[in-house]
């Protein structure tokens, strides 16, 4: 018999009281590619922005000859792998005062885990990843975490050409041999992220029955469905029912890509992120506990994530410092290349119509602005109203 429980440690300060270890799921580092379709899609709808865009992407063609491709460029955050780790490991061990066990998640990437392993207080690290998995006309993001070490590239190789198949042209038994095979690893944990969310904009009704089929097909390989961190408690809720719907268990993802370590993790007896893998699997026990910051409001907090990945922070290793050092776009010959290196200015710096629209989004996250922004944004009565309703 399955069983997931869920606390919120605003309200329940000692929730981890009696558990051994906590548990971050799902968060990611400088080794991740995030595309920038976002941007235009943005835009798209918005009557202010998208002028504005379209003035920004007119001054880059004429400037140098580059007008801005949002599917081929992308950017990563700000975070390298073992800031990431002690970001995430020292929320657990803090603020919860247990040890910490940490799955890293990039995407479609084992590089951080792997390079984490030669560091000797993340030398257990699971080799893990978030798995953009097609589907139809659309995606979803498994979380495939705990990966045997010694096969780990040899299950990326899979994974990146199960996904270069034309979905015309991809056999229909193929997915679901690769599930079953991960699934008969017993240490591996299969994880449908975000599920309700529809990142690839198909529309929700059809999201919602993609969604369906997916899991009427492959949910037997699936151990679990994703409250996630970043997104909003209306959502979450939505995946509460999905999941009862499927006699699934829900379990924390964090969802990490800026500075604020995850606003969720599992609560844990286990000592081992294998022995988590099975309290998960065989025992069907899953207990998540919200961190404080998932009360903020949904707004701010991804205004706040938005402007972590356009800042600038002197203390990281060099290669991650600037903004447009973590920013790829093509160049003129098609090549990708930082943006740091296709900037023609004197001082190799961006040009100064990107400067003032910056300096513009990062007002909203300065005082007095982002305090005004924070209480207009402010979802706390109908999260508190939600959740007196789930516990009745």
């Amino acid at each position: 018999m399955s069983q997931s429980s869920i606390s919120y440690l605003w309200r329940e300060p000692q929730a981890a009281r009696g558990f051994t270890t906590g548990v971050s799921l799902h968060s990611h580092t400088n080794q991740s590619q995030e595309t920038l379709d976002f941007i235009a899609d943005f835009t798209r709808n918005s009557s202010y922005l998208q002028p504005l865009m379209r003035w920004a992407e007119g001054r880059s063609k004429s400037s140098s000859g580059i007008r801005p491709n949002y599917t081929r460029g992308y950017w990563t955050p700000p975070l390298t792998p073992r800031l990431a780790f002690d970001l995430e490991s020292s929320q657990i061990e803090n603020r919860l005062q247990i040890p910490a066990l940490v799955s890293i998640t990039d995407h479609d990437d084992i590089k951080a885990p792997q390079l984490l392993r030669s560091v000797p207080s993340a030398r257990h690290i699971p080799v893990s990843l978030e798995w953009t998995v097609p589907f139809h006309e659309s995606a979803f993001h498994i979380g495939i975490h705990n990966l045997p070490s010694a096969q780990g590239q040899q299950w990326m190789d899979r994974f990146q050409a199960f996904t270069a198949i034309p979905f015309a042209e991809r056999p229909a038994s193929l997915l679901r041999e690769i599930f079953a095979e991960l699934h008969e690893i017993p240490q591996v944990l299969i994880i449908f992220n975000h599920p309700i969310w529809d990142l690839y904009r198909v529309g929700r009704q059809r999201h919602d029955v993609l969604v369906n089929e997916f899991l009427a097909v492959y949910g037997q390989y699936i151990h679990a469905l994703e409250l996630n961190g970043l997104r909003d408690w209306k959502e979450n809720r939505e995946v509460s029912t999905l999941a009862s719907k499927w006699n699934q268990i829900v379990i924390s993802g964090g969802d990490r890509h800026g500075v604020e370590p995850n606003a969720n993790v599992n609560l844990t007896r286990a000592t081992s992120f294998t022995e988590f893998v099975q309290e998960i699997r065989r025992d069907r026990v899953s207990n998540v506990l919200y961190m404080p910051q998932y009360a903020e409001p949904w707004k701010h907090r991804i205004l706040q994530s938005t402007l972590d990945a356009i800042r600038d922070y002197p203390h990281f290793p060099e290669g991650s410092q600037r903004w447009d050092q973590r920013v790829y776009h093509p160049d003129t010959q098609g090549n990708i290349r930082p943006l740091s290196d296709l900037w023609k200015t004197k001082d190799n710096r961006a040009p100064s119509y990107i400067r003032a629209i910056l300096v513009g989004v990062r007002m909203m996250g300065a005082a007095p602005l982002s305090g005004t922004l924070r209480f207009a944004w402010d979802d706390s009565a109908k999260m508190r109203a939600a959740l007196s309703k789930q516990e009745a």
